[in-house]
């Protein structure tokens, strides 16, 4: 089994504090040259509790770990690896154009 480490240790405790199927949440951890990358992965009904409005949980829980990562002098970037059969791309404009021809202003 490979070393945790405190990065690692504590990305998992937050996630799993705020998912509601903590038993899906997996942390990977890879060292190189750039520095700690954490990739995060999750169910796919949690996707939304972690990245927050307009991604402003994401944000600070990437802040946090960042943090954990400089009082060991070391640089950490977390990746929310997205789940298959996630979320389709948004379609656009053309959506927002049809909705507008709706309203018949």
């Amino acid at each position: 089994m490979a070393k945790v480490t405190n990065d690692q240790e504590f990305l998992e405790y937050i996630i799993k504090a705020l998912v509601d199927h903590p038993e899906d949440v997996k942390v990977d951890r890879k060292v190189d040259e750039m520095g700690v990358l954490l990739s995060l992965k999750l169910n796919p009904e949690d996707m939304g509790q972690i990245i927050g409005r307009a991604g402003s949980t994401a944000r600070s829980i990437r802040s946090l770990v960042r943090i954990v990562g400089l009082k060991n002098q070391a640089r950490v970037n977390l990746k929310i690896e997205e789940p298959e059969g996630g979320r389709a791309p948004a379609q656009g404009k053309k959506a927002s154009a049809e909705g507008l021809e709706d309203l018949k202003l």
